[in-house]
């Protein structure tokens, strides 16, 4: 395991990478390396993040990684059960192929006990839904039963998840307008009635374009 010194120069070193896309290509590999044990906590949930904004742009050469990627949806610890449901739903939003064998996996952590985790879990379901919205069209009522989750940033994200989904595939999401509607007008939290109203709209506009 690194020490603290070590966890400092090494994420120092990624956030420099992160920040120049330029060399993602040739570091993909290095940056990879880094889930392994010999690494923190610290040290694997920054290379998770990376590999998932790298597997967005270059989802092809992420293939190999995929699976110690996915291998952290199930860590005992709850950070590295975050970025690794970040990094797969950005690589789903690329290529949706390399990840539908985790894809059951990833629904699980709907329960997980952690509510950055299941912040997380909507989160990386939206992004695939950008291009891949069939995944989770029947589905949709996990997320609706989030947005009455005990945590705050759960509830404000979940009807997100019908702004993404209505858009494209408004069939889908039209059977919740009228519980999303009532959310929109009663919900004790303004950011929920919001974006529960902006999923209401989105959908409607894209019922009309049909």
């Amino acid at each position: 395991m690194s020490n603290n010194a070590n966890d400092k120069e090494i994420i120092k070193e990624l956030r420099t990478i992160a920040k120049d896309k330029g060399c993602w290509i040739e570091n993909i590999d290095y940056v990879a390396l880094k889930l392994n044990d010999d690494y923190s906590v610290a040290v694997k949930a920054k290379a998770l993040w990376i590999l998932g904004e790298m597997g967005l742009k270059y989802p092809e050469e992420m293939e190999p990684y995929i699976q110690d990627i996915a291998d952290y949806l199930e860590d005992d610890d709850s950070k590295l059960r975050e970025r690794s449901a970040n990094a797969i739903g950005r690589i789903g939003r690329a290529d949706k192929d390399l990840i539908t064998d985790h894809l059951d996996t990833l629904m699980k952590l709907k329960d997980d006990e952690y509510g950055n985790v299941r912040h997380a879990f909507i989160w990386a379901c939206e992004n695939m839904s950008v291009n891949a919205p069939d995944l989770f069209c029947k589905k949709l009522d996990i997320f609706y039963e989030m947005i009455s989750d005990k945590n705050e940033k759960v509830r404000i994200e979940a009807p997100e998840m019908f702004r993404v989904v209505g858009k494209r595939k408004p069939d889908c999401v039209k059977p919740y307008l009228e519980r999303l509607e009532y959310i929109a007008e009663n919900d004790e939290n303004q950011t929920v009635r919001i974006h529960s109203a902006g999923a209401i709209r989105i959908t409607k506009n894209a019922l009309i374009e049909i």
